[in-house]
């Protein structure tokens, strides 16, 4: 049993963050140190985070810095893990006995390492004054396994595309985006947008369907479900792939071939947000608030667009952040990390500027608007009134994530869409 565990559990470590699509950037360990305060035992935390602070790890290091200066007693070191690698050292640590006290990350992993019986429980941490606060009830909801809370969150954002506009126009691809609004759009005009893209030869490729892995899969999920309105699990909680989904695969399968869309058989969403940055491909479908900040160019204008569909009315994935506290059988621990959790996310000086430097929006209502002026950000708020069901924390997310992915590679090595759909299906719901 202990060994079964462990290949799951490094099985699903493995996978890329479902935070920030992709980043492959990683900092040494720093570390800070303080004199131990004469009325408290010190304390030492490990905080490991992605790089959803930056991928130099210095504002991380600023908010754990600024928690021992007034909490002398506890100090933290601090690791900055990237979206490639870190999955795996974090098996590695959880089953050697190393995990770090903190992590930062994303529900996707969090709550399944809650599942596997890793985490604390932070439901104390879910007063009713934090639940009015937050005020959404989906949001809390993904933070917690089987109704007990694991993460604590700090901020929220949607997932989108980004658009190249200077290629478009050379490519009189324009005329087929809507600028207007909440620039909401239909599958037809993406379908002739890619066209005039390929026709006019301004890139490589106009899009790259990544499926060499599953970092950043839910970019092509989310290009899938919208197509055609269709959805990735069904009301009793299976994984599924219903006819509108089929139909949706069929035209990326189609598109493949005219080369219309590149399937990026080896790459996963940090490659080809590579490529886009590179100006090697004209669309990207894992676009975010922290990706448009790390893949950022002065040699061209990215354009946010929310994902295309039938009707014109998109369904979006979106991006929680927050804090974890590992079980490493020491009380004292717990609840430093506790402290710092609260400092790093509600204090009223450090609260906001974390929230702000994720590049996301506060979970809670009372920060206000942090992006006063910023016309990008206000038109990203409006579409959180496009927010789906969060099915990230669903039972067997990790084994379906894999599944996904590899049905994609069949599938785009001429697999018929339909058999390769039902072996999905039916590899997805085995755990």
């Amino acid at each position: 049993m202990k060994k079964f565990i462990a290949l799951a559990l490094s099985a699903l470590m493995a996978m890329s963050a479902f935070a920030g699509c992709g980043s492959s950037s990683s900092s040494a360990p720093a570390g800070s140190t303080a004199a131990s305060s004469a009325a408290a035992q010190p304390v030492k935390l490990t905080w490991w985070t992605f790089p959803t602070f930056g991928t130099d790890g210095v504002y991380a290091q600023k908010v754990a810095d600024a928690f021992t200066a007034k909490n002398p007693e506890i100090t933290i070191e601090l690791v900055t893990i990237d979206f490639t690698s870190g999955p795996e050292a974090l098996a590695s640590a959880i089953e050697g006995g190393t995990a770090p006290d903190i992590l930062f990350d994303a529900p996707g992993r969090i709550i399944e390492y809650g599942r596997a019986g890793k985490l604390v429980a932070l439901d104390d941490m879910f007063n009713a004054d934090f639940v009015k606060d937050v005020n959404n009830e989906e949001l809390l909801n993904a933070c917690k396994a089987d109704g007990t809370a694991y993460m604590y969150p700090l901020s929220s954002a949607p997932f989108y595309m980004g658009l190249n506009k200077e290629m478009l126009e050379k490519a009189d691809a324009l005329q087929y985006v809507n600028l207007e609004g909440d620039r909401t759009w239909t599958t037809e005009n993406f379908v002739k947008m890619c066209e005039a893209l390929r026709d006019a030869g301004v890139a490589q490729t106009p899009g790259i369907v990544y499926c060499g892995a599953q970092g950043g899969d839910q970019g092509t999920r989310a290009l899938v479900n919208n197509l055609y309105s269709s959805t990735i699990i069904d009301k009793d909680g299976k994984w599924n792939i219903d006819e509108n989904g089929i139909k949706a695969l069929t035209l990326l399968q189609d598109m493949v071939e005219n080369k219309s869309l590149d399937a990026g058989m080896s790459y996963a969403a940090a490659d080809a947000l590579q490529e886009f940055q590179a100006e090697t491909s004209a669309t990207t479908f894992c676009w975010g608030t922290s990706d448009s900040k790390n893949y950022a160019s002065e040699d061209y204008t990215a354009i946010s667009v929310p994902f295309p569909s039938e009707d014109g009315v998109p369904v979006l994935e979106y991006l929680v952040n927050g804090f974890c506290v590992f079980d490493n059988g020491d009380a004292a621990k717990v609840d430093a990390a506790k402290k710092f959790l609260q400092f790093a996310c509600d204090d009223s000086e450090w609260g906001p500027q974390s929230v702000k430097q994720t590049g996301a929006f506060p979970v809670r209502a009372s920060f206000g608007n942090l992006y006063e002026g910023n016309e990008e950000m206000v038109l990203l708020s409006n579409w959180t009134k496009y927010y789906g069901d969060y099915y990230n924390t669903a039972p067997g997310f990790a084994n379906m994530r894999v599944e996904w992915w590899n049905m994609l590679q069949r599938i785009f090595q001429g697999g018929d869409v339909a058999t390769e759909v039902q072996t999905y299906i039916t590899n997805s719901n085995k755990s």
